[in-house]
């Protein structure tokens, strides 16, 4: 499916655990040159937008409005009127308590054309996370979701509590917080045993996650107890009573642990994915980046005579991506270094070169220049060409120099201090 210029996508985010997004979810954000995003939007999910689109808060934090709806909706029709492709990202799912018909009126009615790409609903998602099965054979065969918020003309007496607390079946009430304690008294009032299982849950599918398990009798007074605060998903039936027995996203290695990594930005993904999966809540605060030489005419010059050269030494795994780009880019391919014996420091560095369809004829047990150094053996009379970062420590050059190698270093990139400040996601 393609991804069309002067359309609006209402793009559900998931409840929060940013592998939640659908594909068609990815493909519009790949696209987009707009994106107006809620609070419970994962801001990872804003890194699958292009670099050049713009990115635009919305949404309200703990009732605190960014934008009202109506602005919302004049600046969603005006972008795609402008030939934009929007992707507004909502929290969930667009359709399930989240504003998204109310916006789909309104392109209907500016005669702008929209798409509506369904999300994970956090009223499924997050008491899977907390390990409550929302139907269960023995314990519920329907399931009923609420919103603890149900309209500027209705409030909650428009609810047949009666037949709420009778079916027998589990209630998902959404955006409940602050009304639990009426919400708990209605049931009981309309019948509801006192034991009835209560499960809430905080930033659920985050590592942040927060679970509480009570009774119908004295979930609001457990609830301010601890301090429970929104986003919360209330889950009320007696399937609440299996998260402890099933609760499996708590128990990874790594939940409850904050792990700073602070590799370059376009290079820690793998490792927070894999952290990530561990349950730990993952801090991404990168010390480094990179960016092309000072003298980009200095590497330039050296790719035009590789011939020059017996080895080609790649110190790292951004130098190797670097020094194959830099070939790209000036027009030439890696045919150019035929009769070039390629070293790398590290196995990261050798998978990049072996992306490229190249054989690493020397690697050292050690990821380290000196052990590199020795790896390389007789070099005296080699003509060698160390490609790597524009600042780095002499030692390998020195190294090659000493055992008679002819060495020439180019820079391929330099590394600064990143522009952009930390981003430790949505808690």
């Amino acid at each position: 499916m393609s991804v069309t210029a002067g359309k609006v996508y209402l793009v559900g985010a998931g409840p929060g655990d940013p592998g939640l997004l659908t594909i068609r979810g990815r493909e519009c954000l790949s696209a987009a040159d707009v994106v107006l995003y809620d609070f419970l939007a994962n801001p990872v999910l804003l890194e699958l937008a292009p670099a050049p689109a713009e990115r635009i808060l919305v949404g309200k934090r703990h009732g605190v409005t960014t934008m009202v709806q109506d602005e919302i909706e004049a600046l969603i029709v005006a972008k795609a009127r402008a030939g934009l492709v929007v992707v507004r990202l909502k929290g969930g799912d667009p359709f399930i308590f989240g504003r998204g018909g109310e916006e789909a009126e309104a392109c209907r009615r500016a005669g702008v054309e929209f798409e509506v790409v369904p999300g994970v609903t956090s009223a499924t998602a997050v008491p899977a996370y907390a390990g409550i099965p929302l139907t269960h054979r023995e314990h519920s065969s329907s399931v009923t979701f609420i919103t603890g918020r149900p309209g500027p003309d209705r409030d909650l007496d428009s609810y047949d509590w009666n037949a709420l607390a009778g079916m027998g079946g589990t209630l998902v009430f959404l955006m409940a917080t602050l009304a639990l304690d009426d919400i708990a008294g209605r049931l009981l009032s309309a019948g509801m045993p006192p034991s009835t299982p209560v499960a809430m849950v905080r930033w659920g599918t985050l590592p942040g996650q927060q679970r509480l398990g009570a009774t119908l009798a004295d979930i609001s007074g457990r609830a301010e107890a601890q301090g429970m605060r929104p986003p919360v998903v209330v889950v009320v039936g007696e399937v609440a009573g299996l998260a402890d027995e099933l609760s499996w996203y708590e128990k990874l290695p790594l939940f409850g642990r904050r792990v700073v990594v602070t590799r370059a930005r376009h290079q820690a993904r793998a490792m927070t994915a894999a952290l990530g999966s561990l349950g730990a809540d993952v801090v991404r605060y990168p010390t480094i980046e990179t960016g092309p030489p000072s003298d980009p005419s200095l590497l330039k010059a050296v790719l035009s005579r590789l011939s020059d050269f017996d080895w080609l030494v790649l110190s790292s795994s951004n130098a190797a991506a670097c020094f194959f780009d830099a070939l790209k880019v000036a027009g030439r391919d890696i045919r150019e270094l035929a009769g070039l014996r390629i070293a790398a420091i590290g196995p990261a560095t050798e998978e990049v070169i072996g992306g490229y369809g190249l054989c690493v004829d020397a690697r050292p047990s050690e990821f380290r220049g000196e052990a590199l150094a020795q790896t390389l053996g007789e070099v005296a009379g080699k003509r060698i060409l160390v490609a790597r970062a524009e600042v780095a420590r002499q030692v390998l050059p020195e190294a090659l120099e000493a055992g008679g190698a002819q060495v020439e270093v180019v820079p391929l990139y330099r590394t600064c201090i990143p522009a952009e400040p930390a981003d430790d996601g949505p808690l």
